[in-house]
């Protein structure tokens, strides 16, 4: 039986040696006073990411998935491997400043009605990121995809608009499986993460699973989790194939009478 208040970090890499220290250093020793585990699941990183966690930081678990197996497949190794009430999801291109990792998993504890939380995550430059949101529909991603760029250009009022909305805790659709808190309990009832997703959409997915439960997501905007968001994407040439993928598979299990549109779409593009 799991610890009360017993946190599992699971950290997926893939070819992550230059992130994986500094996401380590702010988390190793400093989530008292909570037990916690941290373990490294390697997607067969050609850099020696593995071989490097288990010199650099003996006091962390690494396992090896055997190949690059996704973000889900390889994040559910990691949850089977270990035993905790709660499950802390993070990207190794993340860093959690002192207190953060406690006030989400606070935030979350707080709410027995929820499921998830989800932190205010930041740019290398402060800025914060959109990293919640309403579940995906054609509706929410064009609006999204509207204030997103109108963001990027920095537009004052959207910059605005942005900051205030992400320093309000609420419940929210889905947060970003960047830094993420999860239920055991919760995670177990719906099978874990679903593995049809290579990587992109499997927290919404996730978070979308536990609402047809009846069981809410979180957005904890006192928890500020650093997000040096894009540094493994030149790493993965396949990147975008992976993501029009599981955008057309959340459709076909969500939103099966938009599917077809999607995938003719992405089609029509050469995006698929």
């Amino acid at each position: 039986m799991a610890d009360r208040d017993s946190i599992a970090i699971i950290i997926v890499t893939f070819n992550s040696v230059e992130e994986i220290d500094a996401c380590l250093d702010s988390l190793v020793g400093h989530t008292s006073p909570f037990p916690t585990t941290i373990t490294v699941v390697d997607n067969a990183s050609a850099d020696g990411t593995a071989r490097h966690v288990r010199e650099r930081w003996p006091t962390v678990q690494v396992i090896d998935s055997g190949g690059n197996l996704g973000f889900a497949r390889a994040n559910n190794i990691g949850i089977r491997a270990t035993a905790s009430e709660y499950v802390l999801l993070m990207n190794p291109d993340t860093v959690a400043p002192p207190g953060a990792i406690q006030t989400l998993v606070r935030g979350l504890a707080a709410h027995p009605e929820a499921a998830i939380a989800g932190a205010r995550l930041l740019s290398e430059s402060g800025f914060p990121e959109l990293s919640w949101g309403a579940p995906i529909s054609p509706w929410h991603e064009t609006r999204q995809m509207i204030f997103a760029r109108l963001y990027l250009r920095k537009i004052r009022r959207i910059v605005r608009v942005m900051d205030r909305l992400s320093r309000q805790a609420r419940e929210v659709g889905w947060v970003s499986g960047a830094c993420m808190v999860i239920r055991r309990a919760d995670l177990e009832a719906v099978g874990l993460m679903d593995e049809r997703y290579f990587m992109y959409n499997e927290d919404v997915d996730l978070c979308v699973a536990m609402k047809k439960r009846g069981r809410t997501t979180l957005y904890v905007a006192g928890a500020e989790v650093l997000h040096y968001r894009g540094k493994s994407a030149p790493k993965n040439p396949e990147l975008e194939r992976r993501r029009q993928e599981s955008h057309v598979a959340y459709y076909e299990k969500h939103l099966p009478r938009w599917a077809p549109l999607l995938r003719a779409y992405l089609k029509a593009t050469h995006k698929l």
